[in-house]
């Protein structure tokens, strides 16, 4: 058994990609979508007449219409390769407009329930912005599933699992990249400033019995991974999914149900006031944050110029 088979024993695995190869190599059960991803895979000439279609089915649509019929028609193919669900993200510049955000979700939804795929099987990513989560609660009262994103923070995590949404993606490595930046040093996999995040996260939910899932995101190395394996679920990108398949280092379970009920971690009361002070007070988490929403803004307007170039 290799590594990657001894993984998925004790952690769902997703793949984080929107390249239909790798789903196809890796068989994950589900998979994530960000807009860095389907910009990367819409520009690979083996995706060209994919988007090309929906460019020509949509011409007359406006830009943003037309990039939802994009995501939507990734997200379906991967559908057809995974047995679980598939993420798509809703527009970064939307993080701090709760009714914006309400409304693409239902948008995204509709797209893909036209197409036959049932709510169940699709999660919507928003950022974990007090508007972001804001929103989540009200797509997740119409049932309409959402994945937590640009979530740095345990307060960010508690009040995700607060309004009941159903999954939320803690990012391990970008948590790694800003205390390697300030303190210059490396971390060892079981000090690592993001496993130690999500490991928190993850015994709050489960002393407390919060139904939400986490889904470690944002991996940096196979270590990270493994200091992770029994998570709910962890999605890892198609490099590391090689590395783990072809290792052949065993991957005991390192987070339980059990020992996050013994944790002495105690329940944060959170308003909004709170909430905010609290992520104001998180340099790390601030910081993350807002340079996460900054850059999946820029690669949704890079997109736009592609398909705005191809629409003519």
């Amino acid at each position: 058994m290799n590594t990657l088979e001894a993984l998925k024993q004790h952690t769902v695995v997703v793949a984080d990609t929107g390249d239909f190869r790798s789903l196809r190599e890796f068989s994950p059960r589900d998979a994530t979508t960000n807009p860095s991803l389907i910009l990367k895979a819409a520009q690979m000439p083996q995706y060209e007449e994919l988007v090309d279609r929906v460019v020509a089915d949509q011409r007359s649509a406006s830009i943003e219409t037309i990039i939802d019929h994009v995501l939507v028609r990734f997200g379906r193919e991967i559908l057809d390769i995974i047995p679980g669900r598939v993420s798509t993200e809703t527009d970064a510049r939307l993080s701090f407009d709760a009714e914006g955000t309400i409304a693409k979700g239902r948008e995204l939804i509709a797209l893909y329930e036209k197409a036959g795929i049932g709510r169940e099987r699709i999660l919507i990513k928003i950022a974990s912005t007090w508007e972001g989560i804001a929103a989540a609660e009200v797509l997740e009262r119409e049932g309409i599933h959402c994945n937590m994103t640009l979530l740095f923070s345990l307060p960010q995590a508690v009040r995700c699992a607060e309004v009941g949404a159903t999954l939320i993606s803690p990012f391990v490595g970008r948590i790694l990249d800003w205390h390697k930046a300030k303190h210059g040093r490396d971390y060892a996999g079981h000090e690592d400033p993001g496993v130690l995040s999500v490991r928190s996260i993850y015994d709050y939910y489960k002393k407390f019995g919060y139904k939400t899932e986490v889904m470690g995101a944002s991996f940096r190395n196979t270590d990270e991974i493994l200091e992770l394996c029994g998570c709910d679920l962890l999605t890892i990108s198609p490099d590391l999914l090689a590395k783990l398949k072809t290792d052949t280092r065993p991957a005991p379970p390192k987070l339980t149900v059990e020992s996050a009920r013994s944790s002495a971690i105690e329940r944060l009361p959170l308003d909004e006031k709170t909430f905010r002070y609290l992520l104001n007070d998180d340099a790390m988490a601030t910081e993350k944050t807002a340079e996460g929403i900054r850059n999946f803004a820029a690669d949704i307007v890079k997109l736009e110029k592609l398909i705005a170039a191809k629409r003519g």
